[in-house]
């Protein structure tokens, strides 16, 4: 059988997203990131799709490594101003029926417990559509606002965020029993006290002693998404993450970072394809061929390379300023995303060392993802080729400008795609959990929240 493809859209409460000067392009519209119709416009067109849902970033600070200062941010409208993702989900839940929604939100900066409710209102009102992109965070703009010196070391920021997903799994999947909630109306018991449970969680980091305020949700717990492909990264995906977010700039690296989490999801005792990996990816694409490499060119024309490394520094956790434009980018310890650098330590496409300038041009559209530019029959077997090749489930698409990028993919490639079989002409059924795995709404019993259930034994603490 021809391998299926997935899709998702990524997308962020901002201007430009990652293609930096974009923004002012004639047909882009992520100035209107403020209206709600944008947003819900948006929703129908990825459904129609039969996108599996839209991933949307988001940063709690600016990009002020490069120049040691945010003003190149500032001035390029490098996410910044950036608005909350949380807030849009329920108005694009009310216009679509099947589209998923991954909301990026970090464990260093909000305590579990609201978060906890937060989550479960969303799993209700869109009727366990709901996905959480777990980040620890790598801004140090972040830190200080929030009344740190700087984030945590890389590795002990996951060892945060280790127990707070153990904080939420207690509250999501062991505080109230499915029946829990009774609605009486002759007894005048709404809910039944014997079957609703404090989670005692007496932690290094956290102190959660009571009960959920939420009642159980579709899924209880929303999908895991997870963005980091470092050594630790991976070893805190391969127990939590259900889909898996990674950006690759050559195949050759793709595979191995894909056989990488495959592995350690094995390893920790789950199947090789409990989560579903997709690599980011930006598409331009016309009628023709002709068509698709004058729109890049046109596209080119407005992008920000500095405004590309105002990105590019922030996620490498390096000052870019620093370095000549023909200077490689060498051996260097990072304190941000460490996938990020990785990416550009090893060789180019073309078996070259990697330079500023290339990664300047290479971020301007699209951020970390490389990007295909071609027909649909082209950019359709390059999709195939990837996906055969590295093993990899499906793409996380930015875009060049929105929402056309989007349209385009819709109008062109989605047609192309599902006409060989590679890609899904209707959606499954049920939750957004089942729609990625078809296993049913809740946790599989292999996944390490699933320990915490009412009825399992729940150790106190970390």
């Amino acid at each position: 059988m021809t391998k299926q493809i997935r899709f998702n859209a990524f997308d962020m409460n901002c201007v430009a997203h990652q293609s930096s000067g974009m923004w002012r392009h004639p047909q882009d519209q992520s100035w209107r990131y403020k209206e709600l119709s944008y947003w819900t416009e948006l929703a129908k067109l990825l459904e129609r799709g039969r996108f599996d849902g839209i991933f949307i970033a988001d940063v709690l600070g600016t990009y002020d490594v490069y120049g040691g200062s945010n003003e190149a941010a500032i001035r390029h409208g490098a996410q910044v101003p950036v608005n909350d993702p949380i807030l849009l989900v329920s108005a694009m839940a009310a216009v679509t029926e099947n589209l998923g929604f991954g909301i990026t939100a970090g464990t260093a900066y909000e305590h579990p417990y609201p978060f906890a409710r937060r989550m479960s209102t969303l799993d209700h009102l869109t009727k366990g559509r709901v996905g959480w992109n777990v980040v620890t965070g790598y801004l140090p703009s972040a830190a200080r606002n929030m009344g740190h010196d700087d984030q945590l070391e890389h590795d002990d920021r996951y060892d945060v965020a280790d127990e707070y997903l153990e904080v939420l799994y207690k509250l999501w999947e062991g505080s109230w029993e499915d029946d829990a909630v009774i609605r009486n109306r002759e007894t005048g018991v709404f809910t039944d006290p014997s079957k609703v449970h404090e989670i005692g969680h007496y932690g290094k980091n956290y102190t959660v002693p009571g009960i959920h305020l939420s009642e159980p949700s579709t899924q209880r717990t929303p999908v895991i998404y997870q963005a980091g492909a470092s050594p630790r990264g991976i070893q805190f995906a391969a127990g939590n993450a259900e889909a898996i977010f990674v950006a690759a700039s050559t195949k050759a690296g793709l595979k191995e970072t894909v056989g990488k989490i495959r592995d350690a999801l094995e390893a920790a005792g789950r199947d090789r394809y409990s989560a579903k990996i997709y690599t980011l990816l930006t598409i331009i694409t016309d009628e023709t061929s002709e068509k698709a490499h004058a729109k890049h060119q046109d596209y080119l024309s407005y992008a920000s390379e500095e405004g590309a490394l105002v990105f590019m520094s922030g996620w490498m956790g390096i000052d870019l300023s620093q370095y000549d434009l023909d200077e490689p980018i060498g051996n260097v310890k990072s304190n941000a995303i460490q996938s990020a650098v990785a990416n550009f330590q090893g060789a180019n496409e073309d078996g070259g060392e990697w330079k500023v300038r290339d990664i300047a041009k290479l971020g301007a559209i699209g951020g970390l993802g490389p990007f295909i530019v071609g027909s649909p029959t082209e950019v359709a077997d390059h999709l195939q080729e990837w996906v055969e090749d590295t093993d990899v489930d499906g793409f996380n698409l930015a875009y060049a400008i929105t929402p056309g990028t989007f349209e385009d993919v819709v109008e062109f490639i989605i047609p192309e795609l599902q006409a060989r079989g590679a890609y899904p002409t209707e959606y499954v059924s049920g939750t957004l959990r089942n729609k990625l795995h078809g296993r049913g709404d809740r946790l599989p019993s292999e996944h390490l929240g699933a320990q915490y259930r009412v009825g399992q034994p729940v150790s106190v603490g970390s």
